[in-house]
Protein backbone atom coordinates (compact mmCIF):
# COMPACT_ATOMS: atom_id res chain seq x y z
CA UNK A 1 0.00 0.00 0.00
CA UNK A 2 1.76 3.61 -1.42
CA UNK A 3 -0.16 6.83 0.13
CA UNK A 4 1.11 10.14 -0.77
CA UNK A 5 0.89 13.27 1.20
CA UNK A 6 1.27 16.93 0.35
CA UNK A 7 2.84 19.02 2.83
CA UNK A 8 1.30 21.18 5.54
CA UNK A 9 2.41 24.21 7.69
CA UNK A 10 5.77 25.69 7.48
CA UNK A 11 6.93 22.98 5.10
CA UNK A 12 4.35 24.57 2.37
CA UNK A 13 6.74 26.61 1.03
CA UNK A 14 10.66 25.06 1.21
CA UNK A 15 13.54 26.43 -1.00
CA UNK A 16 15.13 24.16 -2.90
CA UNK A 17 18.16 24.34 -0.50
CA UNK A 18 16.09 22.80 2.47
CA UNK A 19 14.47 19.96 -0.15
CA UNK A 20 18.12 18.58 -0.87
CA UNK A 21 18.85 19.13 3.14
CA UNK A 22 15.96 16.68 3.86
CA UNK A 23 16.85 14.43 0.62
CA UNK A 24 19.84 13.81 2.10
CA UNK A 25 18.53 12.64 5.51
CA UNK A 26 16.33 10.64 4.43
CA UNK A 27 19.03 8.41 2.80
CA UNK A 28 21.50 9.07 5.84
CA UNK A 29 21.81 7.36 9.03
CA UNK A 30 19.27 10.03 10.47
CA UNK A 31 16.80 8.03 8.53
CA UNK A 32 16.08 5.84 10.79
CA UNK A 33 15.38 8.60 13.10
CA UNK A 34 13.29 9.97 10.49
CA UNK A 35 11.59 6.58 9.98
CA UNK A 36 10.77 5.72 13.63
CA UNK A 37 9.54 9.42 14.54
CA UNK A 38 7.10 9.47 11.77
CA UNK A 39 6.27 5.44 12.52
CA UNK A 40 5.29 6.63 16.24
CA UNK A 41 3.12 9.50 15.20
CA UNK A 42 1.09 7.48 12.53
CA UNK A 43 0.71 4.76 15.83
CA UNK A 44 -1.47 7.35 17.98
CA UNK A 45 -3.07 6.00 20.75
CA UNK A 46 -1.14 2.71 20.78
CA UNK A 47 -2.03 0.96 23.76
CA UNK A 48 2.28 -0.09 24.48
CA UNK A 49 5.17 1.75 26.41
CA UNK A 50 8.15 -0.68 24.63
CA UNK A 51 9.10 1.56 21.45
CA UNK A 52 10.14 -1.98 20.00
CA UNK A 53 6.27 -3.49 19.72
CA UNK A 54 5.47 -0.96 17.25
CA UNK A 55 9.08 -1.28 15.40
CA UNK A 56 8.65 -4.98 15.20
CA UNK A 57 4.98 -4.76 14.32
CA UNK A 58 5.49 -2.71 11.49
CA UNK A 59 8.83 -4.09 9.77
CA UNK A 60 7.09 -3.58 6.60
CA UNK A 61 6.64 0.64 6.99
CA UNK A 62 8.46 2.77 4.70
CA UNK A 63 8.86 6.40 4.03
CA UNK A 64 10.39 8.40 1.34
CA UNK A 65 10.60 11.25 0.71
CA UNK A 66 9.15 12.84 -3.07
CA UNK A 67 11.00 15.85 -4.20
CA UNK A 68 9.54 18.34 -6.50
CA UNK A 69 10.78 21.68 -7.52
CA UNK A 70 7.92 23.63 -5.55
CA UNK A 71 8.62 21.38 -2.66
CA UNK A 72 8.16 17.82 -1.34
CA UNK A 73 5.41 14.92 -0.63
CA UNK A 74 6.36 11.95 1.81
CA UNK A 75 5.28 8.52 0.36
CA UNK A 76 4.72 5.90 2.86
CA UNK A 77 4.62 2.50 2.28
CA UNK A 78 2.82 0.34 4.38
CA UNK A 79 1.05 2.67 6.84
CA UNK A 80 -0.60 1.12 9.98
CA UNK A 81 -4.31 1.29 8.75
CA UNK A 82 -5.67 2.47 12.44
CA UNK A 83 -4.08 6.18 11.32
CA UNK A 84 -6.67 6.62 8.18
CA UNK A 85 -10.56 6.49 7.76
CA UNK A 86 -12.56 5.29 4.65
CA UNK A 87 -9.08 5.78 2.85
CA UNK A 88 -7.98 8.67 4.08
CA UNK A 89 -5.34 9.80 6.50
CA UNK A 90 -6.42 11.58 9.51
CA UNK A 91 -5.63 15.36 9.55
CA UNK A 92 -4.27 15.39 12.75
CA UNK A 93 -1.80 12.78 11.78
CA UNK A 94 -1.14 14.55 8.89
CA UNK A 95 0.35 17.52 10.10
CA UNK A 96 2.26 15.96 12.84
CA UNK A 97 4.17 13.74 10.25
CA UNK A 98 5.03 17.02 8.29
CA UNK A 99 5.74 18.55 12.35
CA UNK A 100 8.34 16.13 12.48
CA UNK A 101 10.09 16.72 9.24
CA UNK A 102 9.61 20.26 10.18
CA UNK A 103 11.82 20.04 13.48
CA UNK A 104 13.99 17.07 12.32
CA UNK A 105 14.82 19.56 9.36
CA UNK A 106 15.53 22.40 11.40
CA UNK A 107 18.04 20.78 13.55
CA UNK A 108 19.86 19.86 10.88
CA UNK A 109 20.42 22.90 9.03
CA UNK A 110 21.07 25.13 12.16
CA UNK A 111 22.15 22.96 14.90
CA UNK A 112 24.15 19.93 14.01
CA UNK A 113 27.22 20.63 16.44
CA UNK A 114 26.33 20.02 20.34
CA UNK A 115 25.83 23.07 21.90
CA UNK A 116 27.70 24.45 25.12
CA UNK A 117 27.24 27.32 26.09
CA UNK A 118 24.13 28.08 28.18
CA UNK A 119 22.90 30.77 26.09
CA UNK A 120 23.15 29.19 23.03
CA UNK A 121 21.39 26.26 24.34
CA UNK A 122 18.27 28.55 25.48
CA UNK A 123 18.56 30.38 22.10
CA UNK A 124 18.11 26.88 20.45
CA UNK A 125 14.95 25.83 22.27
CA UNK A 126 13.85 29.08 21.61
CA UNK A 127 14.43 29.08 17.85
CA UNK A 128 12.66 25.97 17.21
CA UNK A 129 9.50 26.70 19.64
CA UNK A 130 9.46 30.06 17.45
CA UNK A 131 10.04 27.96 13.93
CA UNK A 132 7.06 25.92 15.08
CA UNK A 133 4.88 28.64 15.63
CA UNK A 134 4.03 27.50 19.04
CA UNK A 135 5.09 31.41 20.81
CA UNK A 136 2.21 33.45 20.36
CA UNK A 137 3.47 37.00 20.68
CA UNK A 138 -0.03 39.01 21.34
CA UNK A 139 -1.39 36.52 24.23
CA UNK A 140 -1.88 36.82 27.57
CA UNK A 141 -0.60 34.26 30.27
CA UNK A 142 -2.33 31.38 30.07
CA UNK A 143 -0.39 27.95 29.18
CA UNK A 144 -0.74 25.12 32.13
CA UNK A 145 2.43 22.92 31.98
CA UNK A 146 0.47 19.07 33.37
CA UNK A 147 3.21 16.57 34.13
CA UNK A 148 2.41 13.06 35.30
CA UNK A 149 2.73 9.71 34.70
CA UNK A 150 1.73 7.32 31.34
CA UNK A 151 0.70 4.37 33.37
CA UNK A 152 -2.02 5.90 35.96
CA UNK A 153 -5.20 3.85 37.05
CA UNK A 154 -8.65 5.00 36.05
CA UNK A 155 -9.02 7.28 39.25
CA UNK A 156 -6.40 9.38 38.51
CA UNK A 157 -6.86 9.37 34.58
CA UNK A 158 -10.35 10.65 35.64
CA UNK A 159 -8.93 13.16 38.05
CA UNK A 160 -6.78 14.57 35.53
CA UNK A 161 -9.66 15.05 32.99
CA UNK A 162 -11.25 16.56 35.33
CA UNK A 163 -8.99 19.07 36.22
CA UNK A 164 -8.41 19.47 32.47
CA UNK A 165 -12.17 20.32 32.31
CA UNK A 166 -11.72 23.09 34.93
CA UNK A 167 -9.12 24.81 33.40
CA UNK A 168 -10.77 24.89 30.17
CA UNK A 169 -13.60 26.39 31.52
CA UNK A 170 -11.47 29.44 32.73
CA UNK A 171 -9.65 29.55 29.39
CA UNK A 172 -6.62 28.41 30.32
CA UNK A 173 -4.60 26.29 27.84
CA UNK A 174 -2.73 23.06 28.11
CA UNK A 175 0.81 21.38 27.49
CA UNK A 176 2.09 18.04 27.88
CA UNK A 177 4.45 15.80 27.27
CA UNK A 178 1.80 14.68 24.61
CA UNK A 179 1.46 10.98 25.38
CA UNK A 180 -1.36 9.00 27.39
CA UNK A 181 -2.38 9.16 30.71
CA UNK A 182 -1.99 12.38 32.81
CA UNK A 183 -0.42 13.83 29.50
CA UNK A 184 -4.15 12.74 27.36
CA UNK A 185 -5.91 13.48 30.24
CA UNK A 186 -5.98 17.39 30.96
CA UNK A 187 -6.23 17.87 27.29
CA UNK A 188 -8.97 16.03 26.93
CA UNK A 189 -10.59 17.69 29.86
CA UNK A 190 -9.77 21.01 28.61
CA UNK A 191 -11.31 20.06 25.00
CA UNK A 192 -14.89 20.09 26.90
CA UNK A 193 -14.47 23.16 28.49
CA UNK A 194 -13.14 25.17 26.15
CA UNK A 195 -16.05 23.68 23.87
CA UNK A 196 -18.69 25.06 26.77
CA UNK A 197 -17.26 28.22 26.63
CA UNK A 198 -17.51 28.45 22.72
CA UNK A 199 -13.30 28.89 23.15
CA UNK A 200 -12.41 27.96 19.47
CA UNK A 201 -8.79 29.42 19.61
CA UNK A 202 -7.90 26.38 22.26
CA UNK A 203 -4.27 25.10 22.62
CA UNK A 204 -3.13 21.47 23.01
CA UNK A 205 0.70 22.01 22.69
CA UNK A 206 2.79 18.54 22.89
CA UNK A 207 6.16 18.89 23.77
CA UNK A 208 8.54 15.58 22.97
CA UNK A 209 11.81 13.62 22.44
CA UNK A 210 13.07 11.33 19.69
CA UNK A 211 14.06 8.37 21.85
CA UNK A 212 10.56 8.90 24.05
CA UNK A 213 8.01 9.50 21.00
CA UNK A 214 7.44 5.76 19.71
CA UNK A 215 6.96 4.56 23.90
CA UNK A 216 4.70 7.77 24.42
CA UNK A 217 3.25 8.38 20.71
CA UNK A 218 1.23 12.26 20.89
CA UNK A 219 -2.35 11.69 21.93
CA UNK A 220 -5.17 12.74 19.59
CA UNK A 221 -5.70 15.32 21.00
CA UNK A 222 -2.61 17.79 20.72
CA UNK A 223 -2.97 20.27 17.61
CA UNK A 224 0.47 21.67 18.37
CA UNK A 225 3.49 19.09 18.31
CA UNK A 226 7.19 19.73 18.76
CA UNK A 227 10.04 17.75 19.07
CA UNK A 228 13.29 18.93 20.92
CA UNK A 229 16.28 17.12 20.73
CA UNK A 230 16.83 15.76 23.90
CA UNK A 231 14.99 15.31 27.18
CA UNK A 232 17.43 18.59 28.91
CA UNK A 233 15.82 20.85 25.99
CA UNK A 234 12.54 19.39 26.21
CA UNK A 235 12.46 20.03 29.98
CA UNK A 236 13.78 23.94 29.05
CA UNK A 237 11.03 24.13 26.81
CA UNK A 238 8.45 23.22 29.34
CA UNK A 239 9.51 25.74 31.66
CA UNK A 240 10.38 28.54 29.25
CA UNK A 241 6.31 28.18 27.90
CA UNK A 242 4.86 27.59 31.12
CA UNK A 243 2.74 30.48 32.94
CA UNK A 244 2.25 27.67 35.48
CA UNK A 245 2.67 23.93 36.20
CA UNK A 246 0.50 21.20 37.16
CA UNK A 247 2.21 17.61 38.74
CA UNK A 248 -0.29 14.76 38.96
CA UNK A 249 0.77 11.62 39.98
CA UNK A 250 3.31 9.80 38.25
CA UNK A 251 6.97 7.59 38.28
CA UNK A 252 10.06 7.86 37.51
CA UNK A 253 9.43 10.40 34.73
CA UNK A 254 7.75 12.71 36.64
CA UNK A 255 10.07 12.51 39.50
CA UNK A 256 12.77 13.27 37.05
CA UNK A 257 10.57 16.42 36.07
CA UNK A 258 9.92 17.94 39.64
CA UNK A 259 13.54 17.54 40.20
CA UNK A 260 15.03 19.46 37.22
CA UNK A 261 11.88 22.00 38.07
CA UNK A 262 13.08 22.44 41.66
CA UNK A 263 16.68 22.61 40.84
CA UNK A 264 16.12 25.60 39.03
CA UNK A 265 13.72 27.43 41.32
CA UNK A 266 16.12 27.10 44.12
CA UNK A 267 18.98 29.01 42.36
CA UNK A 268 19.04 32.41 44.22
CA UNK A 269 18.46 34.26 40.56
CA UNK A 270 15.18 33.01 40.53
CA UNK A 271 13.94 33.83 43.84
CA UNK A 272 11.68 36.44 42.67
CA UNK A 273 10.33 34.52 39.90
CA UNK A 274 6.67 34.12 39.51
CA UNK A 275 5.77 30.42 38.31
CA UNK A 276 3.08 29.06 40.54
CA UNK A 277 3.50 25.31 40.81
CA UNK A 278 0.71 22.70 42.43
CA UNK A 279 0.92 18.89 43.09
CA UNK A 280 -2.37 17.34 42.61
CA UNK A 281 -4.43 14.16 42.54
CA UNK A 282 -7.63 12.53 43.93
CA UNK A 283 -7.64 10.95 47.42
CA UNK A 284 -6.66 7.71 46.30
CA UNK A 285 -3.44 9.65 45.05
CA UNK A 286 -2.77 10.80 48.38
CA UNK A 287 0.10 8.58 49.73
CA UNK A 288 1.94 9.16 46.57
CA UNK A 289 2.23 12.60 47.19
CA UNK A 290 3.57 11.75 50.82
CA UNK A 291 6.33 9.76 49.51
CA UNK A 292 7.59 12.28 47.03
CA UNK A 293 7.42 15.15 49.61
CA UNK A 294 9.26 13.08 51.70
CA UNK A 295 11.96 12.36 49.25
CA UNK A 296 12.36 15.95 48.23
CA UNK A 297 12.81 17.17 52.02
CA UNK A 298 15.07 14.70 52.70
CA UNK A 299 17.11 15.27 49.94
CA UNK A 300 16.50 19.22 49.18
CA UNK A 301 15.19 20.49 52.24
CA UNK A 302 11.94 22.71 53.37
CA UNK A 303 13.26 25.48 51.17
CA UNK A 304 12.26 22.97 47.86
CA UNK A 305 8.91 22.11 49.85
CA UNK A 306 8.15 25.72 49.65
CA UNK A 307 8.37 25.87 45.97
CA UNK A 308 4.92 24.05 45.34
CA UNK A 309 1.63 23.38 46.64
CA UNK A 310 -0.10 19.81 46.88
CA UNK A 311 -4.16 19.92 46.96
CA UNK A 312 -5.98 16.87 47.02
CA UNK A 313 -9.18 16.04 45.33
CA UNK A 314 -9.84 19.35 44.54
CA UNK A 315 -10.04 19.75 40.82
CA UNK A 316 -11.83 23.49 40.63
CA UNK A 317 -9.84 24.61 43.68
CA UNK A 318 -6.62 23.81 41.22
CA UNK A 319 -7.79 25.83 38.31
CA UNK A 320 -9.14 28.50 40.52
CA UNK A 321 -5.74 29.58 42.24
CA UNK A 322 -3.68 28.89 39.00
CA UNK A 323 -6.40 31.18 36.79
CA UNK A 324 -6.21 33.64 39.66
CA UNK A 325 -1.96 33.49 39.58
CA UNK A 326 -2.20 34.36 36.01
CA UNK A 327 -2.25 38.55 36.91
CA UNK A 328 0.67 37.84 39.49
CA UNK A 329 2.74 35.92 36.11
CA UNK A 330 1.73 39.10 34.04
CA UNK A 331 2.34 41.44 36.72
CA UNK A 332 5.82 40.11 37.18
CA UNK A 333 7.07 39.70 33.47
CA UNK A 334 5.80 43.24 32.59
CA UNK A 335 7.94 44.32 35.65
CA UNK A 336 10.78 42.75 34.19
CA UNK A 337 10.40 43.32 30.93
CA UNK A 338 10.39 39.97 29.85
CA UNK A 339 7.95 38.23 27.21
CA UNK A 340 5.04 36.62 28.06
CA UNK A 341 5.24 33.90 25.86
CA UNK A 342 8.92 32.60 26.86
CA UNK A 343 10.40 33.07 29.95
CA UNK A 344 13.69 34.80 29.52
CA UNK A 345 14.59 35.67 32.88
CA UNK A 346 14.77 32.27 34.12
CA UNK A 347 17.85 31.28 35.08
CA UNK A 348 18.78 28.00 34.04
CA UNK A 349 22.70 26.25 34.94
CA UNK A 350 24.69 24.76 32.29
CA UNK A 351 24.22 21.27 34.13
CA UNK A 352 20.46 21.41 33.55
CA UNK A 353 21.15 22.04 29.82
CA UNK A 354 23.72 19.36 28.80
CA UNK A 355 22.70 16.09 27.97
CA UNK A 356 22.82 12.98 29.82
CA UNK A 357 23.59 9.45 28.47
CA UNK A 358 22.86 7.27 30.62
CA UNK A 359 25.49 4.53 30.03
CA UNK A 360 26.25 1.73 32.98
CA UNK A 361 29.49 4.08 33.89
CA UNK A 362 27.46 7.34 33.92
CA UNK A 363 24.74 6.15 36.20
CA UNK A 364 27.27 4.62 38.04
CA UNK A 365 29.72 7.62 38.65
CA UNK A 366 26.83 9.79 39.86
CA UNK A 367 27.52 11.95 42.79
CA UNK A 368 24.79 10.59 44.94
CA UNK A 369 25.69 12.40 48.51
CA UNK A 370 23.74 15.26 50.37
CA UNK A 371 26.80 17.59 51.36
CA UNK A 372 26.97 19.13 48.03
CA UNK A 373 25.11 22.20 46.73
CA UNK A 374 20.91 21.67 46.63
CA UNK A 375 21.02 22.49 43.02
CA UNK A 376 23.88 20.47 41.81
CA UNK A 377 22.01 17.15 44.16
CA UNK A 378 19.25 17.79 42.50
CA UNK A 379 21.16 17.84 38.83
CA UNK A 380 22.21 14.83 39.83
CA UNK A 381 18.79 13.42 41.10
CA UNK A 382 17.47 14.03 37.75
CA UNK A 383 19.94 12.53 35.74
CA UNK A 384 19.36 9.46 38.11
CA UNK A 385 15.78 9.47 37.71
CA UNK A 386 16.37 10.01 33.72
CA UNK A 387 18.49 6.88 33.24
CA UNK A 388 15.51 5.03 35.11
CA UNK A 389 13.39 6.68 32.78
CA UNK A 390 15.62 5.23 29.71
CA UNK A 391 16.04 2.13 30.95
CA UNK A 392 12.04 1.66 31.37
CA UNK A 393 11.25 3.03 27.91
CA UNK A 394 13.66 4.24 26.06
CA UNK A 395 15.29 2.15 23.28
CA UNK A 396 18.62 3.24 23.87
CA UNK A 397 18.17 2.53 27.68
CA UNK A 398 16.43 -1.04 26.74
CA UNK A 399 19.39 -2.01 24.90
CA UNK A 400 21.89 -1.36 27.16
CA UNK A 401 19.85 -3.19 30.08
CA UNK A 402 19.62 -6.21 27.78
CA UNK A 403 23.18 -5.99 27.33
CA UNK A 404 24.98 -5.07 30.28
CA UNK A 405 22.03 -5.60 33.07
CA UNK A 406 20.36 -3.24 35.12
CA UNK A 407 22.22 0.11 36.14
CA UNK A 408 23.77 0.14 39.53
CA UNK A 409 23.36 2.93 41.60
CA UNK A 410 25.49 4.29 44.98
CA UNK A 411 25.87 6.52 47.21
CA UNK A 412 25.12 8.50 50.86
CA UNK A 413 23.28 5.48 52.99
CA UNK A 414 20.73 7.70 53.50
CA UNK A 415 19.86 9.24 50.61
CA UNK A 416 19.82 5.86 48.66
CA UNK A 417 17.90 3.89 50.88
CA UNK A 418 14.83 6.92 50.15
CA UNK A 419 15.53 6.72 46.80
CA UNK A 420 15.36 2.98 46.98
CA UNK A 421 12.26 3.58 49.23
CA UNK A 422 10.44 6.01 46.85
CA UNK A 423 11.60 3.71 43.83
CA UNK A 424 9.97 0.63 45.05
CA UNK A 425 6.40 2.72 46.16
CA UNK A 426 6.47 4.01 42.09
CA UNK A 427 7.15 -0.18 41.27
CA UNK A 428 4.06 -1.50 43.99
CA UNK A 429 1.42 1.90 42.63
CA UNK A 430 2.25 0.31 39.34
CA UNK A 431 3.83 3.48 37.84
CA UNK A 432 6.64 1.65 36.01
CA UNK A 433 5.09 0.58 33.14
CA UNK A 434 1.70 0.37 31.73
CA UNK A 435 -1.25 -1.42 33.40
CA UNK A 436 -0.99 -5.33 33.04
CA UNK A 437 2.99 -5.42 32.28
CA UNK A 438 5.65 -7.05 34.48
CA UNK A 439 7.57 -4.65 35.86
CA UNK A 440 11.78 -5.98 36.06
CA UNK A 441 13.62 -3.07 37.54
CA UNK A 442 16.38 -1.68 34.83
CA UNK A 443 18.20 -0.75 38.07
CA UNK A 444 19.36 -1.70 41.40
CA UNK A 445 20.38 0.58 44.66
CA UNK A 446 23.52 0.39 46.35
CA UNK A 447 24.46 2.30 49.42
Amino acid sequence: MLIQLNPTGVLDLLSQLEVDLLEQSSTSERYRLFRNCVLAVLNVGSHTDVSNDIYDKHKDFDIRLVSRERGIKIELENPPQTAFVDGHIVTGIHEHIFSVIRDILFICQKYEKNLQETKAITHMVFDMLRNAGALRVNSEPSMIVCWGGHSINEIEYKYTKQVGYELGLRGLNICTGCGPGAMKGPMKGATIGHAKQRNTDNRYLGLTEPSIIAAEPPNPIVNELVILPDIEKRLEAFIRTAHAIIIFPGGAGTAEELLYLLGILLHPENEKQCLPVILTGPKHSKAYFEELCKFIQMTLGDAALSKFEVIIDDPQLVSQKLKSAMSGVREYRKSEGDAYYFNWTLKIENDFQQPFYPTHEAMASLDLHLDQPKQQLAANLRRAFSGIVAGNVKDEGLNVINEHGPYVLSGEPDLMKAMDKLLQAFVDQGRMKLPGSKYIPCYKIKA
